[in-house]
Formats: structure tokens, C-alpha cells, sequence
């Protein structure tokens, strides 16, 4: 396969349309929708966002040290859209978007709310801001986590098939479709056949 080369840019497909909620000391919740999100370590739980600091929420995570990912569902994507289009100094994305502030009583320590009609929200507090061009990195301690119910299977297994995700990739938004295969997959070994009567 031959390949064209280009100079280096922000290219890597695909990434989460993650919509991150978060709130000021005025009390107004506000959502960002950013695809810079992933893990950094699993121990201790840690993740980052990236955020121009020329954004409304930059100022809101910065100023109370935590902010809420809440994955977006395909039902959301619209919502996730918009939510990274306009900005929370002029509207009240909630209501925009006919979304629920939901402050669950399960993290107290939380003034920031989560959106309640996402599939999972990931409670996180700042550990240090990093400066690195046209973004300030979040760096955060992961410190809950909300999973609507109805994705947990009578195992107590989260099935995150069931939540219908969204990827983004170079502008443009896709429903997650059939599983292709599972971790460890690969290495597997396989089943022994049953043993004949």
C-alpha cells in the first residue's frame, strides 16, 4: 500500500465526542464538546481533557478543579454538535438542548452536575493544568464514575455495546457498530471441542 506523506497535524481517527460538563462559582452548569480525551494511566485512574483556553469552559474547569466526561450516545450526537459549536457565555446548553443537570447524590463532593441522559459519566477532579500550544491539557484523577443501570447485565458485566457510542473522525460523526472482536482475541486459546458420546 503506498501512502501519500503529509506534514505533521492533529490527525488521529477515531476519538470520542466526549461532551464534558462543568460549573463556575456563579452555579450555572455549562458543556463543552472536546474529541482531545483518553486515559493516561489505570493506576491511579487518570485522564486529560484539552482545552483552548479562549473557550467558556476553560475558565469554569480552571476555576473549580473538576469537570464531568459524559460519554454521548448516538441519541446524543446532536446535542454534542451543538454543544461544541456555541458558547455557554451566550446560551444555557442545557436547556439548548433539552438535557438534565443531574448532581447525583452519590458524589457530594461534586458541585459540578453530570448530563443525565448520557450512558456513563466519569467524575474527575484537576491534578495539574499543561500548557502545550493551542490547548491547555487537564490532567485529572478519575474519581467515580455513573453508569446508567440499564447497561449492566444480570453479572453485574458492563456491556457498553448496549450504548450505542459515537466516534468522530476528521468532522465527522459515526455510530460504533458490531464488535469485531474482544480483547485478548487474538492470543486466545481455542475452545476444545466437546467430547464425543
Amino acid at each position: 500500500m503506498s501512502k501519500i506523506k503529509w506534514k505533521g497535524g492533529a490527525l488521529i481517527a477515531p476519538v470520542p465526542p466526549a461532551m464534558i460538563s462543568c460549573m463556575g462559582s456563579d452555579g450555572k452548569p455549562n458543556i463543552i464538546t472536546v474529541a482531545w480525551t483518553g486515559i493516561l494511566s489505570t493506576h491511579p485512574p487518570k485522564t486529560y481533557v484539552s482545552v483552548r483556553p479562549t473557550r467558556h469552559s476553560y475558565e469554569l474547569i480552571r476555576e473549580s478543579g473538576e469537570f464531568v466526561i459524559n460519554l454521548t450516545s448516538a441519541k446524543l450526537t446532536r446535542a454534542a454538535d451543538l454543544c461544541g459549536m456555541k458558547t455557554g457565555r451566550k446560551i444555557d446548553k442545557f436547556k439548548e438542548c433539552d438535557l438534565t443537570a443531574e448532581f447525583d447524590e452519590n458524589f457530594p463532593e461534586f458541585a459540578c452536575p453530570s448530563i443525565g441522559e448520557s450512558p456513563m459519566s466519569i467524575y474527575c477532579k484537576v491534578d495539574r493544568i499543561v500548557p502545550l500550544g493551542s490547548h491547555d491539557m487537564f490532567i485529572a484523577d478519575i474519581v467515580g464514575i455513573g453508569v446508567d443501570e440499564a447497561l449492566i447485565d444480570e453479572k453485574g458485566k458492563l456491556c457498553l455495546d448496549k450504548a450505542g457510542l459515537t466516534a468522530f473522525a476528521h468532522g465527522e460523526y459515526f455510530e460504533l457498530g458490531k464488535k469485531i472482536g474482544a480483547f485478548g482475541f487474538s492470543v486466545a486459546k481455542k475452545k476444545k471441542a466437546a467430547k464425543r458420546r
